[in-house]
């Protein structure tokens, strides 16, 4: 026996193929779902004798029973519990796979789905779009503004292909676009500008402080001054709002009340510590290795907007 043959059958042993078909446990999965055999074979488009011939197999395969029939439906047993719950990822991580090969082989995305923080210049996004729409028009954009961890539920859920977020998740890698500069602001009418004096932090917590409240499910309290009054909005464009008819005082992206500080309705608050804070935003994909060549690009444009000197500058100008 040559060496060569010695090797191959050796790979051959290694590389063992598995009994069961993720066809058979896509069959699996959908008699339970749908609460039977015959229901199973409708929405696979089989016939239900297939149907019942796969599960016979995979349990002959496996040497194991993971289905019993108590009256007309089929239930799971012990077993069968434990192996519908572990091939869900085996599925998971096929549907992935089948998908990363769409994406290579179809070119320029259908849709591009985009979940940005509110903190975030909207001007940004929107140049980048404007010159994608020039590369691939026929593209569509799902574009999604969220607060605090609604973003990253977006990543977690598979909904956004495309993420600027505050916060990497865990399990995500995420790069760097832009440091943006937050202050501490009210209408100047307000009482905090009446001293003339710098103010502390004692100051602001006896003042109603307006806050954009969490839009995923955890609510993460972003109110972290711990003010005595606050008001929560849903938007960022209502907290400014109220913050500029007097209601409050809020911290505030700089380049999102550009316009309010220059027409004079909205003023800096002057402290005595802590006047200015600054948020690290990063740009995350939901799968670098499934990113179409759309979403790539649009990666691109908004990393070179937000490396350009003026972009930096805007951002960080009083």
């Amino acid at each position: 026996m040559s060496t060569f043959t010695v090797i191959h059958q050796q790979q051959r042993s290694e590389l063992k193929m598995p009994k069961v078909t993720l066809d058979q446990w896509k069959m699996f999965h959908a008699v339970i779902e749908h609460g039977g055999y015959a229901q199973a074979a409708d929405k696979l488009y089989k016939s239900q004798s297939t149907i019942t011939y796969g599960i016979q197999k995979l349990q002959d395969q496996l040497g194991i029973k993971v289905l019993t029939i108590k009256g007309r439906k089929a239930v799971l047993t012990d077993a069968g519990e434990v192996l519908l719950r572990r091939s869900k990822t085996l599925l998971r991580e096929a549907d992935e796979l089948e998908r990363v090969a769409s994406s290579l082989s179809q070119g320029w995305e259908a849709q591009i789905n985009i979940v940005m923080d509110a903190i975030f210049p909207t001007c940004i996004v929107t140049e980048a779009l404007n010159k994608l729409a020039e590369i691939t028009p026929d593209t569509r954009i799902e574009f999604k503004e969220t607060v605090l961890s609604g973003t990253n539920e977006a990543l977690f859920d598979g909904t956004a292909d495309l993420a600027i977020t505050g916060t990497v998740p865990q399990g995500f890698l995420g790069e760097p676009l832009l440091n943006v500069e937050f202050q501490p602001v009210a209408s100047p009418g307000h009482p905090l500008h009446q001293s003339g004096q710098p103010i502390s932090l004692q100051d602001l917590k006896r003042e109603r402080q307006l806050v954009t409240m969490d839009s995923g499910r955890k609510r993460v309290d972003s109110g972290w001054l711990g003010a005595e009054q606050r008001w929560s909005v849903n938007q960022m464009s209502i907290a400014i709002d109220q913050v500029s008819q007097g209601l409050g005082f809020a911290w505030l992206p700089v380049t999102r009340i550009r316009n309010q500080l220059e027409q004079g309705v909205l003023k800096p608050l002057v402290l005595k510590d802590g006047g200015v804070r600054f948020v690290q935003s990063y740009l995350v994909f939901k799968d670098p290795d499934q990113a179409g060549p759309g979403t790539l690009k649009l990666a691109e444009l908004l990393t070179n907007i937000c490396n350009e000197p003026a972009c930096q500058k805007e951002n960080h100008q009083a």
